[in-house]
């Protein structure tokens, strides 16, 4: 699957336009960059670090905290394992900012 970057919230590590490739169906590990689907909106689709495993689910960090409307954990709490969508394996566009 790929997806394509909007807003702040990840930046420096991925800024807006970027497209990733996530591998859907990947257990992540803390620290990995992961697609969800937003718990408030199931139709919305974001790109978050993986903090830690809790009880509930996985918690999701913004890189950028201080990004104009991020939302994250910190706003609607951890995400149960059935939302997350899949794992970032590699930013594939721009080629100039090529990187895993």
């Amino acid at each position: 699957m790929r997806v394509r970057v909007e807003g702040e919230s990840m930046a420096p590590a991925l800024r807006p336009g970027d497209w990733l490739l996530v591998r859907r169906g990947v257990t992540p590990r803390v620290g990995d960059v992961v697609v969800a689907r937003l718990p408030t909106d199931p139709d919305r689709l974001i790109v978050k670090r993986v903090a830690w495993r809790a009880p509930e689910g996985w918690w999701l960090e913004s890189d950028n905290q201080r990004a104009p409307g991020r939302r994250d954990s910190w706003d609607f709490g951890a995400v149960p394992d059935e939302l997350l969508v899949g794992r970032v394996v590699l930013r594939y566009w721009p080629l100039w900012r090529r990187s895993r």
